[in-house]
């Protein structure tokens, strides 16, 4: 059976990403005091007493004559209105019954969902009496809450389980393995855009501004019987250009994104070429021993003749320099030419992030290598490399045991780790070689 789905909805600055986290139990949507932080939908599981539901948490309510980020906003919440099975309108008590919560009552009355009104920031048993005013809504008892210190938190979640139970008894969804994908890149190379193109859906807002995706927003698919978990991100910028807090928060967020992804889809604006801010992602993404496919989007705006495929490349790799083993596709995400080529080597670069090569083998490439070329002598002592284990998968790790550790140095390191990927692939996947006192 689905899980269901709760929406959070209300105008900006309401406080539904307090709420979220509240829910979820961790801070995982930004919350600023500015309105209109949270401009994305944004899914997490979330489990009260038992029952497991996937809670949404929503852009602020804005009428849709705004600007260009306010109509999207509002686009969203309509969205999310269909997607789910119960809606939570949020509404504050410290400001009271405002004209936008008359407006968005009228929308979620003609939704034919069920909606439970939950008045926030009733932080006491004096603001309870602010609750009242909100009968006016016409949507039934409102329930009060306070999401900033989890006062009566409890209360409303029963009420939003009450409302699954007038529906099918929930039973707890298993799925099988998923690969997590985090996509990533400088601001405005086209992460949301491509996201959308796979999903089939404006799930994520696009827009010629660059920075609109604040949040890391995950979304699941399924591609050929796998499940992904997309995770669009917010653009990374450097540091020195990072000037509000929100942004602060944002980039932080991306780095979180790529710690807990399988695999990075880094896109590179091919208008533009490979920058200093893309060696930077493309650097984090190895340290933390991911899975990387490097898709150079925007090839659609490329003036191009049959090499420029080819020499655009070797232009890239002479920038990556000892990251050669990364692939590379050229795509575009508006016309979806190759979006899809993506997934599938996303799919191998997974597999092969998650592959075990057998000692015998280890150790049989070892010898023919150091035959080849030993590692140089030291202080008239000769090093040998005795024996290669794998110690690790997902990521890769490799023991190498020697008489002298500390003597093998990295253009060695280099020499076996280029002999290694010739004789056993891993592409896309960063490998650790540890050497160790035999």
């Amino acid at each position: 059976m689905k899980r269901p789905t709760v929406a959070i909805v209300g105008r900006p600055n309401v406080g539904k990403s307090t709420l979220f986290n509240r829910i979820i139990g961790r801070r995982e949507a930004i919350v600023d005091d500015q309105p209109g932080v949270t401009r994305d939908r944004k899914y997490s599981q979330a489990e009260w007493a038992g029952r497991y539901f996937t809670l949404i948490d929503t852009g602020g309510y804005l009428p849709s004559d705004q600007d260009a980020i306010e109509s999207a906003v509002y686009r969203q919440v309509q969205d999310a209105i269909r997607e789910a099975d119960v809606v939570v309108f949020l509404v504050d008590a410290s400001s009271g019954l405002t004209a936008l919560d008359e407006d968005l009552a009228v929308l979620l009355k003609k939704s034919d969902r069920p909606v439970l009104l939950a008045v926030n920031k009733v932080d006491n048993e004096k603001r309870e009496l602010n609750a009242a005013e909100f009968y006016k809504l016409g949507l039934g008892e409102p329930v009060s809450l306070s999401a900033m210190n989890s006062r009566k938190v409890g209360d409303f979640l029963d009420e939003v389980i009450a409302r699954f139970l007038l529906r099918e008894e929930l039973t707890q969804v298993t799925t099988g393995a998923q690969i997590a994908l985090a996509v990533v890149g400088r601001p405005n190379v086209g992460k949301s855009s491509f996201v959308n193109a796979l999903i089939g859906e404006e799930k994520m807002i696009v827009t010629e501004i660059p920075g609109t995706t604040r949040d890391a927003i995950d979304t699941t698919v399924k591609y050929y019987g796998k499940e992904l978990v997309l995770i669009d991100t917010a653009g990374l910028r450097k540091r020195a250009k990072v000037t509000d807090s929100v942004e602060y928060y944002s980039t932080v967020r991306s780095f979180e994104s790529i710690k807990r992804c399988d695999v990075a889809v880094v896109i590179v604006d091919a208008t533009i070429g490979m920058e200093s801010q893309d060696l930077r992602i493309l650097n984090e993404a190895v340290r933390l021993n991911k899975g990387i496919v490097l898709t150079i989007n925007k090839w659609d705006l490329v003036e191009k003749d049959a090499r420029t495929a080819q020499e655009y490349e070797l232009k890239i790799k002479d920038a990556l320099r000892n990251k050669d083993y990364l692939p590379i596709l050229f795509i575009s995400a508006k016309t979806k030419k190759r979006i899809f080529k993506v997934l599938d080597v996303v799919n191998s670069v997974y597999n092969e992030r998650k592959k075990k090569i057998k000692t015998s083998e280890l150790n049989e490439f070892l010898g023919v290598a150091t035959r080849r070329y030993a590692p140089p002598s030291m202080d008239r002592r000769e090093v040998k490399i005795k024996y290669c284990t794998q110690i690790k998968t997902n990521p890769p790790v490799f023991a190498f045991f020697t008489n002298a550790p500390d003597s093998i140095k990295s253009n060695y390191r280099a020499y076996l780790e280029r002999q290694f990927r010739q004789q056993f692939g891993f592409l896309g996947v960063p490998l650790t070689f540890v050497f160790r006192k035999k």
